[in-house]
């Protein structure tokens, strides 16, 4: 694995664990030697994650739409930051640049990243796989209610299995790169 894209709000949270979690995200990423792909904010959990990846001289690529840019939400101090036109593009872009895909806490924004990228995979478009960081229970109620899913014939077990879920950031990007690392190619 050589880069991995990484889901997570634009708002800081509530708390300030979420931002240390962004942080040492960010950090091991960049420890690790791998490309950090993310949306190109400047704000937020965003902004920490990047900061922290560059400030451990890592590689951050960041894509934004134009609208977003507009807005002056965009991270200037990128190594690489990439306008495209849409939301979709965006989505788009970061997974053909991404070996691995990894959430962190967000909101509607980082739910449909999350899914697409997962569902890509279930849609055989990809074998990237996703990870889920269930910090703290943050997303205790959407993993009960993906088994869920399962439980009522809506899901396959191996399509919810592709999604792994971690409590702690070091641990879920090891089970990434292993998986990753086994993957069939598309």
């Amino acid at each position: 694995m050589h880069s991995i894209c990484v889901f997570c709000g634009s708002s800081p949270g509530s708390r300030p664990d979420y931002r240390d979690l962004a942080h040492e995200t960010g950090r091991l990423i960049a420890e690790r030697g791998l490309t950090l792909v993310y949306g190109g904010g400047k704000a937020g959990l965003m902004g920490v994650l990047a900061d922290a990846a560059l400030a451990a001289g890592g590689r951050v690529i960041g894509i934004i739409p134009q609208m977003l840019l507009d807005r002056e939400v965009g991270h200037t101090g990128l190594t690489d930051l990439r306008v495209v036109r849409t939301l979709s593009e965006r989505k788009f872009q970061m997974g053909v640049l991404s070996d691995a895909f990894l959430s962190l806490p967000g909101g509607i924004g980082t739910m449909d990243e999350l899914f697409e990228a997962w569902s890509w995979s279930q849609l055989g478009l990809h074998t990237k796989p996703s990870g889920l960081l269930n910090f703290q229970g943050y997303y205790d109620p959407l993993v009960q209610f993906l088994d869920l899913t399962v439980t009522e014939g809506f899901q396959r077990p191996q399509h919810r299995a592709a999604l792994l879920v971690g409590t702690e950031v070091g641990p879920l990007l090891d089970q990434l790169q292993a998986a990753a690392q086994s993957a069939p190619a598309p």
